[in-house]
């Protein structure tokens, strides 16, 4: 199984809006991929909560089935549209994938 975990800073302000409705778009946007290719096991998306210590704005937490299943993912039409809105308001972005 390899587990794939990604975290990102959002921008202020971004595509017209701000850090918060940006953050509810990238959701949607991701929630979307969550099973778009045989092999996703986990897949959880999680805003930033008040009351809880945190640097990043936005997780995603998922499991694959393997390497094959985390590169169909990556490639995947569904994941690859949502690329450029991600990039247009990240202001930082940290990942980690490793088997276990």
């Amino acid at each position: 199984m390899l587990k794939h975990i990604v975290m990102w800073k959002l921008k202020d302000q971004a595509e017209g809006a701000d850090r918060a409705t940006n953050a509810i778009e990238m959701k949607r946007r991701l929630d979307e991929c969550a099973a778009i290719v045989p092999g996703i096991l986990k897949f959880e998306v999680v805003i930033a909560q008040p009351g809880f210590e945190t640097t990043y704005d936005m997780v995603l937490y998922s499991e694959f089935t393997d390497k094959a299943a985390l590169d169909a993912y990556i490639q995947h039409p569904t994941h690859q549209a949502l690329l450029p809105f991600v990039g247009a308001v990240r202001e930082g972005r940290q990942c980690m994938d490793y088997e276990v």
